[in-house]
């Protein structure tokens, strides 16, 4: 098995299948030798049984306390066989998922990197000039985080090889919120992680729409310098938006 599709998930319903749907279509798990594993948090809604179509390897948070992000993407590696660990937001589609697998087969797979990101934007349909302006400018930022070696990569793509995740013992499931950057800052130290710029998934801007972009890079800028500074968190519990 070469890839570990690792999808967390949690009340994710309306847009799971986007993704589900996209990754049957192309035929992402004949051609490139990959699984499929949702890791539900106790999801009340039908994200589970929607999921049971595309896939057997469903992990379930069963414990009464809730699960955070961490704890779902660590509990959907445990499953995992790929050699390549492909962990994606439950709410976002590729720009060209054939592209994005062909890139990681001829480009990070026989390399060097550790680690692999890419460019996120928004829902083409759905954006705005907002929308534009602060991901052209965040995903700029993030992009200079690892060429000049702090490490960065949002949550709703990280490609990561198994035998450097197992080596950092996964995500940090004693943060709520930065778990993200808190990998690959810790990656970044021990080598080098490769930016994809050419390459985009595009997710839901139903976070931005609620919160508003001052208030969503607040918290991510604020929870960063709890994460390095402190080693831990700001936020408790991250706020669920569906």
């Amino acid at each position: 098995m070469k890839y570990s599709i690792i999808i967390p998930t949690l009340n994710e319903e309306k847009l799971l299948p986007n993704i589900l749907n996209q990754i049957k279509q192309a035929g992402i798990l004949e051609l490139y030798e990959a699984e499929l594993i949702i890791s539900d948090g106790a999801s009340t809604d039908a994200t589970v049984s929607l999921a049971r179509d595309f896939t057997h390897k469903i992990v379930c948070h069963t414990r009464p306390e809730r699960q955070n992000i961490s704890e779902g993407r660590n509990a959907g590696a445990k499953y995992a066989e790929g050699e390549i660990l492909i962990f994606l937001g439950a709410d976002i589609v590729f720009q060209d998922i054939r592209a994005f697998f062909e890139f990681v087969s001829n480009r990070f797979l026989p390399g060097r990197y550790l680690a692999m990101t890419c460019n996120v934007k928004v829902f083409p349909n759905e954006e705005r000039l907002s929308d534009r302006f602060f991901h052209s400018i965040l995903n700029t930022y993030f992009y200079l985080l690892n060429v000049f070696g702090v490490g960065m990569g949002r949550g709703e793509c990280q490609v990561i090889r198994r035998e450097v995740f197992l080596s950092f013992k996964g995500y940090n499931e004693t943060l709520a919120a930065g778990e993200d950057f808190d990998l690959f800052k810790r990656v970044r130290r021990k080598g080098k992680i490769l930016y994809a710029r050419d390459l985009c998934v595009f997710e839901s801007p139903r976070r931005y729409r609620k919160l508003g972009y001052l208030r969503v890079c607040k918290l991510w800028f604020i929870n960063a310098f709890y994460v390095i500074f402190k080693k831990k968190s700001l936020a408790q519990e991250w706020e669920q938006i569906r």
